[in-house]
């Protein structure tokens, strides 16, 4: 016990909480800033539509790669080594950034930096998702996301190119000194639960059908096609509509904001109806409102649309974390939701570049990421059937998670 005692402690501490927060939201940075950095790139670096679309992909398809990686390692290697390694990978490619701007350079340096990000990010994962009640720790990284895009939003546009990538470097670079807070291992009372199981590879109970985890996983690369796609060319989409560029990115500023109070919303119904018939509900109206842009983009579709697509993507995300960590109690599966976010990041922008470069235009993006959303909507349906009818204490996770919270007979 004296062994174990201060990781134990570290883990559930107030200051691993903060550094597993600030991790993830660095991790997340390009991601929540992608439709002013795709214009940067545009208007700064004279990438074309589609070179934006290849970049954006490569470089949140590496945070796929990288987040893999993590969960290869999480479990056995050094965490504060892990994010080391990253740290190093992310900085040094951004740096880089800064100094060679040509488009393939470019694309194979983001695709690096985004590696480095997604180790960075699946170590956070984790972290946050050993806690005693992981369900509360990622709706503070929710409701935190919110502020961070609304900064971006309104700073990046500011600023040149080379600064920030400046900027990016500098986030994780800052991590360093405050390692100390980082669990090095995982914690002893989640390696204690898997033991008493029997078998240390066991991330869920045997009664949940093995691919419930994966269902959700896949549903979850699918949402993010349609988030990829869509808020990779929001931006661009709107300026070729002839819209008024400070008007929009004051606009973006606005929607980021909006997100908190679809972070409390989202909480608040989960808490009462849970997450399940929400979800699901949530993809067909995501589908609908990126489904208005395909006729046309004029100032009320855009706003309508913008800020419910931001608004219900956190009701998504707040009940796509929470239905992993309900069935998954060792924190593989949650280590891995950053490797699906990419994969759909990667996929979504670059069938976008394809269908823009064959002539099909900002309609056919639009709708590809309703189908996206539709798509997803139909495997999360078959992993709820799958789920139904087991019993509640089968698939309880988080505390505030059980067979209601995901939708199922209680």
């Amino acid at each position: 016990m004296t062994d174990t005692t201060p990781t134990k402690t570290i883990a559930e501490s107030r200051e691993s909480l903060i550094l597993g927060l600030y991790m993830a939201l660095a991790g997340y940075a390009v991601l929540a800033g992608i439709p002013v950095i795709s214009t940067a790139w545009s208007n700064l670096l004279g990438f074309t539509e589609e070179q934006v679309g290849r970049v954006a992909g490569a470089d949140l398809g590496g945070l796929a790669a990288g987040a893999v990686l993590a969960a290869l390692f999480v479990a056995k290697a050094n965490r504060r080594q892990i994010v080391l390694v990253a740290i190093a990978i992310a900085a040094v490619a951004n740096v880089a950034c800064a100094f060679y701007q040509d488009y393939m350079t470019t694309l194979i340096l983001r695709f690096i930096a985004g590696v480095g990000s997604g180790l960075f990010t699946g170590v956070a994962v984790a972290t946050l998702g050993a806690r005693s009640n992981p369900a509360k720790a990622f709706n503070y990284l929710l409701f935190s996301f919110a502020f961070v895009q609304a900064g971006e939003m309104y700073v990046l546009p500011r600023l040149p190119m080379t600064t920030i990538y400046f900027v990016f470097a500098a986030t994780y670079l800052i991590t360093v000194p405050l390692l100390r807070w980082l669990p090095e291992r995982p914690p002893e009372t989640v390696l204690s639960e898997e033991t008493d199981e029997g078998d240390s590879s066991v991330a869920v109970s045997p009664a949940i059908p093995k691919s419930v985890p994966w269902l959700f996983l896949i549903a979850m690369a699918l949402t993010y096609v349609n988030i990829g796609a869509y808020w990779t060319y929001i931006e661009l989409a709107s300026a070729r509509a002839g819209l008024d560029a400070e008007w929009v990115s004051s606009v973006l500023v606005w929607v980021s904001l909006f997100g908190l109070i679809g972070c409390l919303v989202a909480t608040v119904i989960s808490d009462r109806v849970g997450m399940g018939k929400p979800l699901l509900l949530t993809l067909l109206l995501h589908a609908f409102v990126v489904y208005l842009l395909v006729n046309d983009i004029d100032p009320p579709r855009f706003l309508i649309s913008v800020y419910a697509f931001n608004f219900l993507w956190i009701f998504i995300d707040v009940y796509q974390m929470g239905s992993v960590a309900s069935v998954c109690k060792t924190g593989r599966f949650a280590t891995l939701m950053p490797a699906a976010q990419g994969i759909g990041q990667i996929i979504g922008p670059n069938i976008a570049a394809s269908l823009l470069a064959a002539g099909h235009g900002y309609s056919s993006v639009f709708l590809l990421c309703a189908l996206a959303s539709l798509a997803a909507f139909v495997v999360y349906f078959i992993a709820y059937l799958l789920l139904r009818g087991l019993p509640s204490d089968v698939v309880a996770g988080a505390k505030s998670i059980g067979a209601k919270a995901i939708g199922m007979r209680a």
